[in-house]
């Protein structure tokens, strides 16, 4: 998925093997194996681009490629309140930590390095009025809007709760459905299900791309993961949310969502409750009791960090400008 993003952004890309040390027996055996190639291989990179900086933001292949290039500056920036374990290895040799609340502090020795810029959002996701981004979609500006999205691949069980109580949600709400590519054959098939009227008010899609800052801002409430991007994403738009974090993604989603929660910007419902409380949370929020999804949405505006983008591309020509000359590689 990466490397389709990169790609289409004209950014040159590589890859380098790479897996978790986990499982058991031949398992381990084999992901250490890659690991040491992706070492091997990341090394090579490094020495044929000779990097003025090196920039990870987690996953596997930063442990390879950050020990290969270990003689360059590196930084890292946290897409979750606490940090992984590749991110949690290489803080020790970082010379720059960027994090999203001052609440990730806690995680690092070297708290000199830490500096707190927030979650960065790209310049597109700008909030727009809501009823041009209501008129994206040909909704009714006078019904409210629900968000519904499981991140990047989609969420099964978030698209499987909502399939299930769509005719409901669809008499007091309006859907926005961002399914992933891995649940849009279950979507597709309820579709000749609906009524005309259910249709006019059912807006479902694979993924967005240009039209996500109209979906954040039409909605009234969003129905989410709790990846890190919620803490960058929701605040810029004040948007409340229905955040499910999801079970086997360590603590990283249920910390997020705690977060929010705490601050009174969102309601948690956990994956394995979905069944039951998923329709009458959001019945509340948009029908019931729209009062608190007023206060959620002020809580949610508050927490809001602009300019992180800008703060983390700082820090890093920082480093450029400061890189010793046998670490300065390209002109």
């Amino acid at each position: 998925m990466e490397a389709d993003l990169v790609r289409r952004a004209g950014v040159p890309f590589k890859s380098i093997p790479a897996a978790g040390v986990h499982g058991v027996g031949l398992k381990v055996v084999g992901n250490i194996f890659r690991l040491v190639r992706g070492y091997f291989a990341a090394r090579k990179l490094v020495r044929d681009f000779h990097p003025d900086v090196l920039f990870f933001t987690g996953g596997y292949v930063a442990i390879p490629t950050g020990l290969a290039g270990v003689k360059s500056p590196i930084v890292l920036c946290l897409p979750d309140i606490e940090p992984n374990l590749a991110l949690k290895t290489l803080s020790r040799f970082a010379a720059r930590i960027a994090v999203p609340v001052e609440a990730s502090r806690q995680y690092f020795a070297k708290k000199e390095t830490v500096e707190v810029t927030g979650y960065p959002t790209r310049p597109s996701l700008t909030k727009l009025d809501r009823e041009s981004a209501v008129a994206t979609f040909d909704l009714d500006p006078q019904k409210p809007v629900l968000l519904v999205t499981g991140g990047s691949l989609g969420a099964r069980s978030i698209n499987q709760a909502v399939v299930a109580v769509l005719p409901k949600l669809l008499d007091f709400t309006q859907v926005i459905h961002l399914t992933g590519e891995q649940t849009w054959p279950v979507v597709e098939a309820i579709l000749p299900n609906l009524s005309a009227e259910q249709k006019a008010a059912y807006r479902p899609f694979r993924f967005l791309h240009e039209e996500m800052n109209a979906a954040f801002s039409a909605a009234d409430l969003v129905v989410s993961r709790g990846g890190g991007s919620v803490l960058g994403e929701l605040p810029e738009f004040g948007l409340p949310a229905i955040l499910v974090p999801y079970p086997h993604a360590w603590d990283t989603q249920i910390v997020n969502s705690g977060y929010l929660a705490e601050r009174g910007a969102a309601v948690v419902v956990q994956d394995q409750d979905l069944g039951a409380d998923l329709l009458p949370a959001i019945r509340e929020l948009l029908l019931t009791d729209p009062a608190r999804r007023n206060e959620m949405k002020s809580a949610m505006q508050s927490l809001a960090m602009p300019g992180a983008a800008g703060k983390i591309a700082e820090m890093l020509l920082n480093l450029t400008a400061s890189a010793p000359a046998d670490v300065k590689g390209m002109d």
